[in-house]
């Protein structure tokens, strides 16, 4: 149980780091969260024309979701722990630390932690992203739908209990950040992959 514990804090911890927030400031970029949504994420590093530090961003946001599972696969068998901490990497996104508890929206991070406890899920989901965003160019769209059909995904590859509750949890969480993005989506005011701030 003392392992498990410590599994899901490092989890957490790791989840927290806010990739978007370090590699702009080392690469002497604006804050993304001063920029459109105002969400520390790749989209919102993208709109400053820096495709290589959107790419960091997003494979860093992804590898602290992956690294904190295959670390607690290689320690315990128990699937619960699997599941705890790949939620609670989700959550430290989400809810970082170290950032006043302001973080992303956990598409990559939420992918990342998919990945290790499924890759045939991921690679699902990853297709899914992809044909929306292509055909609608918003990725916002593309990550309310994707994670909408994760749980399903999951069902369909692996039945795991326990996998398959943290999957809708985190799904549930993806969801419940992107709702500015459902409204504007709504509204026609969402702006489009590769679209800079106007205002």
């Amino acid at each position: 149980m003392f392992l498990s514990l410590i599994l899901i804090i490092v989890a957490y911890l790791l989840g927290s780091i806010a990739s978007a927030i370090i590699v702009c400031k080392i690469m002497g970029l604006e804050d993304p969260r001063t920029l459109g949504s105002g969400n520390p994420g790749a989209t919102n590093v993208l709109r400053q024309g820096n495709k290589t530090a959107a790419v960091l961003t997003l494979l860093f946001d992804l590898l602290k979701g992956t690294l904190a599972v295959l670390l607690a696969q290689f320690l315990t068998t128990e699937t619960w722990v699997w599941a705890s901490v790949a939620t609670a990497a989700v959550l430290g996104h989400l809810f970082p630390i170290f950032f006043n508890f302001k973080g992303g929206k956990g598409v990559a991070t939420g992918f990342g932690v998919f990945l290790a406890l499924s890759w045939t899920t991921a690679l699902t989901m990853l297709v899914t992203w992809l044909i929306i965003a292509l055909i609608f160019r918003y990725s916002s769209l593309a990550a309310l739908i994707t994670t909408f059909l994760a749980p399903f995904y999951m069902f369909f590859f692996n039945s795991d209990l326990y996998l398959l509750f943290a999957t809708a949890i985190i799904s549930l969480l993806l969801m419940w950040k992107h709702k500015q993005n459902a409204i504007n989506l709504v509204k026609g005011t969402e702006q489009k992959i590769g679209a800079k701030k106007t205002s």
